[in-house]
């Protein structure tokens, strides 16, 4: 049995042999020692003897079977989930077992095995159905309001998509997806270029049933919006930063509970209440906001108390492949400076150059001009530009907002605006982008070819309503006529398109 060995180990202690092999992988390693079989053989023996000694001391259960069905555990009867599944087509598990199951002629059920397999048939929609089995389970067995951590590994989007898609269509709430340093990288990890180095965390928790209840009872009503916005910010930090550093949380950003609202809504069956304008509007109304982030009454004061001691506030990388991240770069640049065209444009550019193919993005003057306002010298300088230029130039210290100075150095230069006035450019961009929507439908009409090339919001937007008017047939049609990667690779679009091929029973 050949096996990688340990080679610091082996030089600094003496000739002493740590050996390890990587795991559910078959291979010629680089380096081997040979193993004394006899010893490695009465170690596997000795193993379930300690596990068994482990599990009675703290009252633990073991069980091997199908997570799809587990009927051991009844009802709401634990307190946390963690879960390592299979990720995709990563590892083979049962044809890994083939080896020893020959001998023992005993083998492996794999018909529920939820991996993407050619030759069991199984490709990224089974497996995804399989998954979702086994998060109803989890979703099932889980107490209302506790937590469920899915850690995942697989560099597809696609595989990343139909995790989150399986979770969702269980019930869960994901609240955070974040990033798991393990410190020491795997064997592959270090050794290939296509491996992920570090591991994604999915946080999600079940929602209490007398929550679940009310939005039942408000449907076709906004309060059932606002009644999930409440018992999500419930769950999210207040909170997070660290050595005088106050971290953005994106969860609580207007655009992310929207984004969270619908698909509870959509997943649930449950009808869209609130277009994004309006919602944008009754953020502001309702709801504390501090630092672009939506907090309830009952944390603000912690957040407030906290945040006076960070010096810096510093907002996630992000990285522009659409126009969705495009806008979100807009904003951060804007956030932290007001600027005009002319000056954003040097750097926009720059960080467009990895734009998807099929992406339509629009022109910078567009996407200004249908997310952001312009301060043209009219009237006092508003508040963001007027706050920017006095803590940075000192000869604008002190200056009233209606000072000529001020004015001519604020004029053209482009700011986030209020969420009130978001909401109103919000209803303008909505509208252009189902008239773009609208033409897509008549190309589709009058064509059988795929689209090619589109304004992936544009889509977002034409499906949301389709939804709410329960234009489900029309979901399906533009679905089918988009690249398969595309639908594949975006959360939002495959959201729609599934649960109205559920609905209408394809």
């Amino acid at each position: 049995m050949s096996r990688i060995q340990d080679i610091k180990r082996l030089v600094n202690g003496g000739g002493l042999f740590a050996l390890g092999t990587v795991g559910g992988t078959l291979y010629i390693p680089s380096i081997s020692a040979e193993r004394n079989i006899i010893e490695a053989v009465q170690n596997k023996m000795n193993t379930p003897t300690l596990i068994s000694r482990f599990a009675n001391r703290f009252n633990i259960s073991i069980n091997v079977g199908s997570m799809t069905k587990v009927e051991f555990i009844s009802n709401n009867q634990l307190d946390y989930i963690f879960t390592d599944p299979p990720f995709g087509a990563n590892i083979m598990y049962s044809e890994l077992n083939s080896l020893w199951e020959s001998w023992q002629k005993v083998f492996t059920n794999n018909r529920s095995e939820a991996i993407v397999n050619s030759t069991h048939g199984k490709g990224l929609l089974e497996y995804q159905r399989l998954m979702e089995a086994c998060f109803k389970e989890y979703y099932r067995v889980l107490k209302p309001g506790r937590w469920m951590t899915v850690e995942f590994s697989n560099s597809q989007s696609t595989v990343w998509n139909a995790i989150q898609e399986a979770i969702q269509r269980a019930g869960f709430v994901i609240a955070n997806v974040s990033v798991l340093d393990k410190k020491q990288g795997s064997f592959k990890a270090v050794t290939t270029t296509t491996a992920v180095k570090q591991d994604l965390v999915i946080s999600a928790y079940k929602p209490k049933q007398e929550h679940i209840d009310k939005m039942k009872r408000e449907q076709n009503t906004e309060e059932s919006a606002w009644t999930f916005v409440k018992q999500h910010l419930e769950q999210l930090p207040v909170f997070i930063g660290e050595k005088g550093k106050a971290e953005l949380i994106v969860e609580r950003t207007p655009r992310a509970l929207f984004d969270r609202m619908v698909a509870y809504h959509v997943q649930n069956g449950l009808p869209v209440p609130l277009s994004s304008a309006e919602f944008q509007e009754g953020v502001a109304q309702r709801f504390p906001m501090r630092d672009g982030m939506v907090f309830l009454e009952s944390q603000v004061a912690e957040y407030d108390k906290k945040r006076i001691l960070a010096k810096e506030f510093t907002q996630l990388s992000l990285f522009v492949s659409d126009e969705n991240s495009a806008i979100e770069w807009l904003r951060q640049q804007l956030l932290k400076k007001p600027q005009t065209r002319q000056e954003l444009h040097p750097d926009f550019m720059k960080e467009i150059q990895h734009i998807a193919k099929h992406e339509k993005l629009p022109e910078l003057d567009e996407l200004l001009e249908q997310n952001f306002l312009k301060y043209e010298g009219d009237g006092p300088v508003p508040s963001q530009i007027h706050s920017y230029l006095s803590s940075n130039y000192k000869d604008l210290r002190g200056l009233d907002k209606d000072d000529p100075r001020l004015k001519e150095k604020a004029k053209n230069r482009w700011y986030v605006p209020d969420p009130n006035k978001q909401a109103d450019l919000e209803k303008l961009r909505e509208k252009a982008l189902l008239r773009e929507f609208a033409a897509y439908k008549q190309q589709i009409e009058s064509s059988k070819k795929k689209l090619k090339q589109f304004r992936t919001e544009a889509i977002r937007a034409g499906f949301k309503k389709a939804w709410a008017e329960k234009d489900y047939e029309t979901i399906v049609k533009v679905g089918e006529r988009l690249p398969e990667k595309v639908l594949q690779e975006d959360d939002k679009l495959l959201m729609y398109y599934d649960n109205a091929h559920t609905v209408l029973g394809l």
